[in-house]
């Protein structure tokens, strides 16, 4: 029965599990409001959307690379457990300066700066924490159930943040999230398996030692270089997506706060369903060209959205078909690239490496904003999300060297996992 259930036979996977899928609920409320905050009260140009998309990002490459070695040497509880209550903090200084009546685009600036940077160290450390607690050989399962936690968020978060935006306001809708941020961190205090850090024994090295440690396993592993090269070119074109996607939805399509909600959530229904079929689609096409195949598709998806346009029903199928096609194979892609990354890469530098490539993503996501947002002045909102979807279709180019990989490899399932069962009792 314990085999059949896999990773929900562990119970500290669970609250695992519990705080990610209350936190990750009210992320996607903020993740909506915050643009339409910006668009509906402080009225934002394209290029200081763009800024608030570099701003969500890039913080985070700073504080990743600073940080992937002391993930890598220590407690990782402890560390999810700070992140979340700064992003608390952070998240609810919205309503209160809302209530006051001195919210301003700096403020708003501010708190995508802190709760970007936050995340992201909350993303390298779960990341590397995963195959600690439950062993590298279950890394694939714990990927998908993550993957697809995130993708039932996906679904019920922004359509429920648009409707409370539209209902409560944004500021209200927000304190919401801060909430969800303090059960996650209550969830993961309860964790009780006595973590040994891979790394423990490893002597302390400068910042910039772990920094070139973490580039140089990715760059050098060469099923993990691939990764690390269509990754940062995916970033950089969906920085296109971030900087002008609520700002086209909101004033070139007229869309209402509630239905960009609904159109949102569809991406949730597409991501739990390639989280799940994701091994599915491994099995039929082989590691490789599953891995190449998902990327191209969920690229192609994105065309739907510069492409959307005239009557309203027709904007809402190329609209919920990016979000079903674009997230459910960029999902069933990100579970098995996680998955390869974790398997062939070692515990004690895991931490390092998620750094890497979470500081490609935090420096390629805002470059993208930022161009994004110089060219939709230039041209239009329309126009720079054509050059930024179509870009991002071309990005799998990268994966070719993977095409002749079969399967997971398996070298690395023996290691054991880096957390010791929980006293009884």
């Amino acid at each position: 029965m314990r085999a059949r259930r896999g990773v929900f036979a562990q119970r500290d996977f669970v609250r695992l599990w519990l705080a990610q899928l209350v936190s990750s609920l009210g992320s996607r409320v903020t993740r909506t409001a915050l643009p339409i905050m910006a668009v509906l009260s402080v009225d934002s140009s394209p290029l200081a959307l763009g800024l608030l998309g570099a701003l969500t990002i890039a913080p985070g490459a700073l504080v990743v690379l600073a940080t992937g070695g002391m993930v890598d040497r220590s407690r990782k509880r402890p560390l999810l457990v700070f992140a979340d209550l700064v992003r608390a903090a952070a998240v609810g200084s919205l309503p209160v300066a809302a209530f006051a009546g001195v919210l301003t685009m700096v403020h708003i600036y501010a708190v995508a700066a802190v709760v970007g940077a936050a995340s992201a160290l909350f993303h390298i450390t779960n990341t590397a924490y995963i195959p600690a607690l439950v062993g590298v050989a279950h890394v694939v399962q714990g990927n998908s159930v993550t993957e697809a936690t995130e993708a039932v968020a996906e679904v019920t978060g922004p359509g429920l943040g648009g409707a409370l935006i539209q209902i409560f306001t944004a500021p209200i809708a927000v304190a919401l999230d801060a909430v969800s941020y303090l059960f996650s961190a209550v969830m993961l205090g309860a964790i009780r398996a006595r973590e040994v850090p891979a790394a423990a024994g490893e002597e302390t090295t400068s910042v910039w030692r772990d920094i070139a440690t973490g580039f140089r396993i990715s760059w050098r592993q060469p099923l993990v270089r691939p990764l690390m090269l269509v990754v940062t070119a995916d970033a950089f074109f969906g920085g296109f997506f971030m900087a002008l996607y609520m700002l086209f939805a909101l004033t070139v399509l007229g869309l209402a706060p509630a239905t960009i909600g609904i159109v949102i959530s569809m991406g949730g229904v597409g991501a739990l369903i390639g989280a799940v079929g994701s091994s599915s689609l491994v099995r039929r096409l082989g590691l490789g060209r599953a891995l190449i195949a998902a990327l191209a598709l969920g690229g192609l998806g994105g065309l739907c959205i510069p492409a959307a346009s005239g009557p309203t029903w027709s904007v809402l199928l190329l609209l919920f078909t990016h979000q079903l096609v674009g997230d459910g194979f960029h999902t069933a892609f990100a579970v098995q690239a996680v998955s390869l990354r974790q398997t062939v890469l070692p515990l004690a530098q895991l931490g390092r490496s998620n750094a890497a490539f979470s500081a490609l993503n935090g420096l390629a996501v805002p470059l993208g904003a930022l161009v994004a947002g110089l060219l939709g002045e230039l041209i239009g909102t329309r126009g720079a999300l054509w050059i930024g979807m179509g870009g991002g279709a071309l990005a799998p180019i990268f994966l070719l060297p993977l095409r002749r990989l079969e399967r997971m490899p398996t070298a690395a399932a023996a290691v054991p996992p880096q957390v010791a069962p929980a006293p009884p009792g």
